[in-house]
């Protein structure tokens, strides 16, 4: 098997799983070590052992990173720094995908970039939603979820200081019945707490809005 032919019938694919590749696709003999050496070179990029992803240049689709995400570590959905990110609710680029999963923690590093997974209880593994991207689904949290999250999981003590200094923004988003809703589904009093903090902020908020 040579370049040409893999890049051929496998180009269209976002992500290479090796798995598929030993599925009658090809011929094992040999397989590893032109990935191997296809790695090296530059033509492929390793997510994780027997993931790949073609190089930009090798590339026939748009990959969508949030899928990345998904397929690294599975079941997770991104929350925390990047979920705010994506909702507009904190005005920094975040760099590194960070999600929870039911899993083990871990991070996978590579040229496509930093996926960090937190560990969460089954009980407490909800809140998200499907997006899909040129027939890539991704699963990231909501608003609310995305910030109770945040101060769960981190261990977080949250003040409005604190919310200042993470400007955070474009609160009218967040839907502080929902918010409360999560927060008692936590079935911790500080996460109540959290959502008591985060709705003064909202309405202080709010009403500098209106005194500009």
């Amino acid at each position: 098997m040579n370049w040409a032919e893999f890049l051929k019938t496998m180009g269209k694919l976002p992500v290479i799983n090796t798995e598929n590749l030993f599925a009658g696709v090809f011929d094992p003999t040999g397989i590893e070590v032109q990935i191997s050496r296809w790695n090296k070179a530059g033509k492929i990029i390793q997510l994780k052992r027997g993931m790949y992803l073609f190089a930009e240049t090798y590339r026939k689709i748009e990959v969508y990173d949030p899928y990345i995400s998904a397929i690294l570590k599975k079941p997770s959905y991104i929350s925390m720094e990047k979920a705010l990110e994506y909702h507009n609710l904190i005005p920094e680029a975040v760099t590194v995908y960070t999600s929870v999963t039911t899993k083990r923690k871990g991070r996978f590093v590579s040229k496509a970039g930093i996926f960090d997974y937190r560990h969460i209880r089954k009980s407490l593994f909800w809140g998200y939603t499907a997006v899909t991207v040129n027939k890539q689904t991704a699963f990231i949290a909501s608003c609310e979820k995305a910030i109770l999250d945040y101060f769960y999981v981190k261990r977080l003590n949250i003040s409005l200081d604190y919310l200042y200094e993470l400007r955070l923004q474009n609160v009218k988003k967040i839907n502080i019945e929902k918010l409360f809703e999560y927060a008692r589904r936590f079935k911790k009093p500080k996460m109540l707490y959290v959502a008591q903090v985060i709705t003064e902020y909202n309405t202080l908020s709010r009403i500098g809005e209106k005194t500009l």
